[in-house]
Formats: structure tokens, C-alpha cells, sequence
């Protein structure tokens, strides 16, 4: 759904790739708010991805495979003032827009993200949450799957998203950081918790955060992937919970 540019307020993307279980819940409700778009980019997916999305009222481009490239292609396409880098399986709080803007209003505020919520009732998830959301508060750093915003025009000042294999979403807060603070709302955007359920609580956490010690010891994203595929099947993405 095209909007008008003169009117789009918040551009909302999603990379995709075979994300025909969740794509539409998460469109849905989305497209079609006054000054707002939802842009999903598609990196090939070969289900029935791109017409879900569609029918949701989504605008579909077609883009490089790769988080960071997908993006990078939403953003360019994008019209709104504002950048919002949605996971197809996260859905946004109610209000979220206007949590936004008062965000991204106050001084010295460059970015920001929402608190970090899994869609699942067992007490293992709900530490997750919580350890992630004190990682977040305290160091500055959330992740792809918390919702990051902030100006279109910052992110196309700083040369967009690193195409890089995984961690695109990491390298990009790091750099954000030294420019300002990153605000973390009070309200969590709510992720699936299937990432955790296809290969158990402990084993995902532990691959997850071997990942992130890796990445902060200097080893390349491409090594990492590799390694990542390796251990993970599907792609629903890295989270560094």
C-alpha cells in the first residue's frame, strides 16, 4: 500500500524469508494507519510469504538475501520520518507510535527499542525476557528483535545497516550508541517464542551468546554464520538472547 509522502509519519520494514506462519498476524493491523506504511522486503521467500503479505496490505519489494541488505532496501524504498526494522514474527504494543515519537523528542536520544516480550507462559521464557531487558537497560544494547526506530534521516547519515552475514542489528546500535543514548520503552514488543522452542531454551542461549562472545572477540560474521548454520535449521534469524 503506497501512502503519501507528504503525510507518511513512521515506516515500518520487515525482512522476510518464508515467513508465511506469521507474516500476515503481523501486517495485519499495521498497514492502512494514517501516516503510516508497512514495507515488507522479501529475500526470495518461495511460500506463500509475499502474497500474505500483500493481502495484509504490506508494499513488497523484492531485495538482496540478508537481514542487513533486506533493510537496507526497505529503508530505501521508505517515506515515513521515521525508520521502524520489524522481525516478521514480532508484534508492535497498542499505542507504539505515539511511545515513538515522545522517545525520539527527548534530548539526546538518537534510537530506540522496545522491551522485550516472548509469546509463551513457561517460567524459562519469562527469565529470558527479563535478562534481556536488564542487558538492554543497562549496556545500551538491544537487539533486531526488540523493534528499533529512529530517523530516517540518521540512518541514512550513518550508511544504513552493514551487510554483513548476521549481528547486522548489534553492529548497528554499537555505532548508534557513540552518537547518543538508545531509549528503551516500557512496553515489549511481543517476539514468538518458536526460535527457543525448535531447539530447546538452554541449547538455543548457549549458541546464541557463543555467537555474540565470538562477534566481540573480533570473528567475522561469515565464520559466525557458518558455525550458526551448522547448529540451527530454519530462518527465523539470530537473537542474541
Amino acid at each position: 500500500m503506497l501512502t503519501d509522502p507528504k503525510t507518511c509519519d513512521i515506516s515500518i520494514i520487515i525482512p522476510t524469508l518464508n515467513e508465511a506462519e506469521c507474516i500476515g498476524q503481523t501486517v495485519v493491523g499495521l498497514a492502512g494507519q494514517p501516516g503510516m506504511e508497512v514495507i515488507v522486503a522479501d529475500g526470495g521467500s518461495h511460500d506463500q510469504t509475499v502474497a500474505l503479505a500483500a493481502a495484509a496490505g504490506a508494499r513488497v519489494i523484492a531485495a538482496p538475501l540478508g537481514r542487513g541488505s533486506q533493510q537496507n532496501a526497505g529503508a530505501r524504498a521508505a517515506q515515513g520520518k521515521t525508520l521502524l526494522f520489524l522481525h516478521a514474527d514480532t508484534r508492535l504494543p497498542e499505542g507504539f507510535a505515539a511511545q515513538i515519537h515522545e522517545a525520539l523528542n527527548r534530548p539526546g536520544i538518537v534510537a530506540g527499542a522496545f522491551r522485550f516480550a516472548i509469546d509463551a507462559k513457561d517460567w524459562q521464557f519469562r527469565v529470558l525476557a527479563h535478562c534481556a531487558n536488564w542487558r538492554s537497560a543497562w549496556f545500551g544494547l538491544p537487539y533486531g528483535d526488540q523493534a528499533l526506530f529512529l530517523p530516517a534521516a540518521k540512518f541514512q547519515a550513518m550508511g544504513g545497516f552493514r551487510e554483513i552475514a548476521l549481528l547486522e542489528d548489534l553492529e548497528l546500535v554499537r555505532r548508534l550508541r557513540k552518537m547518543g543514548q538508545i531509549a528503551l520503552l516500557a512496553s515489549p514488543a511481543l517476539t514468538s517464542a518458536r526460535r527457543w522452542q525448535r531447539l530447546g531454551v538452554v541449547r538455543t542461549t548457549l549458541v546464541n551468546q557463543l555467537i555474540l562472545l565470538g562477534f566481540f572477540c573480533g570473528l567475522s560474521p561469515d565464520r559466525l554464520a557458518r558455525w550458526y548454520g551448522k547448529v540451527r535449521e530454519g530462518n527465523g534469524g539470530f537473537s542474541g538472547k
